[in-house]
């Protein structure tokens, strides 16, 4: 059996349900760079070694899982996954930031990315969840989209809070 489909090859990727659309379109681009934020995060959680913050990250890139089927549906078709981002989902995002931030304090300065291996894989995460979420609202100008999964994004694309993570890698930030 070859595994690759062919399908592919006129330009076009299939959407949840089977429905085609240019590969260039918001919605591809949307849950493509949602999947390639939880890539970066599974990388970044081999150069971790603090168990939590490995929990913390498989648990934000289930939820990623959730919001890129999402949007790999066509406008109105989501109500048909068994599995949706919540406000509850929101929640415990914010919950596990605001424990994160009161470990660390508040920032006193900027920030360079890295310092180190897991640490930088963490910064690349980060700034390609900030795409996911320009992308994501660039596609609600042109298609409806729920707002828990901005929102989501927008609380992910927080840099602060990626310190914590980072520290467990080996190295201050």
């Amino acid at each position: 059996m070859k595994i690759y489909t062919r399908q592919g090859d006129d330009g076009l990727a299939g959407l949840l349900g089977g429905q085609r659309v240019p590969k260039d379109c918001l919605r591809v681009e949307a849950y493509g760079t949602v999947d390639e934020s939880s890539s970066w995060l599974g990388l970044a959680q081999a150069g971790l070694q603090d168990p939590d913050n490995k929990a913390i990250l498989r648990d934000v890139q289930q939820k990623l899982q959730f919001l890129a089927a999402e949007l790999a549906c066509p406008e109105g078709e989501a109500s048909r996954l068994k599995q949706h981002l919540t406000a509850r989902d929101i929640g415990e995002l914010e919950r596990t930031i605001d424990v994160i931030a009161a470990e660390i304090g508040p920032q006193k300065g900027f920030v360079l990315p890295g310092g180190t291996l897991g640490a930088g894989y963490l910064d690349v995460a980060r700034t390609v969840v900030r795409r996911a979420e320009r992308v994501t609202v660039a596609l609600a100008h042109q298609e409806k989209v729920r707002k828990e999964i901005i929102v989501y994004l927008n609380r992910l694309s927080e840099k602060s809070h990626w310190r914590r993570c980072g520290k467990s890698a080996g190295g201050g930030r």
